[in-house]
């Protein structure tokens, strides 16, 4: 982070005229950073450490999704992403999320809903969870969440978790036995009233793959068929 103060935030945006009204919106509240290709995205990503990425999946020189692969599966970061995707792309969404993306939005996009994902992804990442209702260790078998921390640990490992993978996990320790609906987590957990329900599909997908001795026959994360998803404990 470049100031106590302002986040510092990294666009990836090839198109000029979006990436200045971003900078121009998102500069009132952040440090701002505006890159206009996928290699010059990935050093900035890599040397500058911000502290949230907006990054465009349509790029040149290196797209955006293989720019988030990079940053998840070789360097293991766990900086926010939010994707910005052309509207109808919904495997472009869906290969985002899969790679490690935290949110998205679509274009076209109001300038003033990608800043109020932005802040809402910033307050879960950078504020811990002194205000929320639990603050202690949250301890389930070989796994152990500190919320206030924001660190996971499974059989005394940290477990490199998104944002997004994280609140979602200390969302299911808190409400165990309870069934949840996709609807009923994206508002609980994303915070949005609607939204494409593969969001939480594909983040459910990947938590199952870091938590679960058996990902493809879940113990912890249960699907309950035609309602939802259920965590079981297994202290």
């Amino acid at each position: 982070m470049t100031s106590i103060d302002r986040p510092h935030i990294l666009v990836v945006e090839d198109d000029h005229a979006v990436g200045d009204v971003l900078r121009r919106y998102l500069e009132q509240s952040y440090e701002v950073t505006v890159v206009t290709d996928g290699v010059t995205g990935l050093a900035a990503a890599r040397d500058l450490t911000p502290d949230l990425i907006v990054l465009d999946v349509m790029l040149p020189r290196l797209n955006g999704l293989e720019i988030c692969r990079e940053l998840r599966e070789t360097d293991g970061s766990a900086v926010p992403i939010i994707m910005l995707t052309a509207l109808g792309e919904t495997d472009d969404r869906i290969a985002g999320l899969t790679n490690g993306a935290d949110d998205y939005v679509t274009k076209p996009f109001s300038v003033k809903e990608l800043t109020l994902r932005v802040g809402s992804v910033l307050r879960r990442s950078l504020v811990p969870a002194g205000t929320r209702p639990v603050a202690g260790l949250l301890i389930d078998g070989d796994l152990t969440v500190h919320p206030v921390a924001r660190e996971t640990l499974r059989s005394g490992t940290t477990l490199p978790l998104t944002t997004r993978e994280f609140d979602l996990l200390h969302f299911f320790l808190r409400h165990p036995h309870e069934v949840f609906s996709r609807e009923e987590l994206l508002r609980q957990v994303w915070g949005w009233e609607y939204g494409d329900h593969s969001t939480v599909t594909v983040h459910v997908k990947r938590l199952r793959h870091k938590i679960e001795a058996d990902p493809a026959d879940p113990a912890r994360i249960v699907t309950v068929y035609g309602l939802g998803y259920r965590w079981d404990p297994q202290s």
